[in-house]
């Protein structure tokens, strides 16, 4: 199920939670790196999920073969 940021923001009210935002970002903050590693980095994590493949999340139940 997919929810807009309305509805998002709608259900964190329900629960006593809000919406937060970081006023500032942090002063050590490395632009040109993170770019490298968006760049680099990221196609390739995004790359590794196989959403197919047949396992367990449970962590003692062994998946079936």
């Amino acid at each position: 199920m997919e929810h807009t940021l309305a509805r998002l923001d709608l259900l964190l009210h329900r629960i006593g939670w809000s919406v937060q935002f970081p006023s500032r970002k942090a002063t050590e903050r490395d632009e040109v790196k993170i770019a490298a590693w968006k760049d680099e980095q990221w196609p390739v994590i995004k790359r590794r999920r196989r959403t197919w493949a047949r396992g367990c999340a449970s962590r003692t139940k062994p998946a079936r073969g």
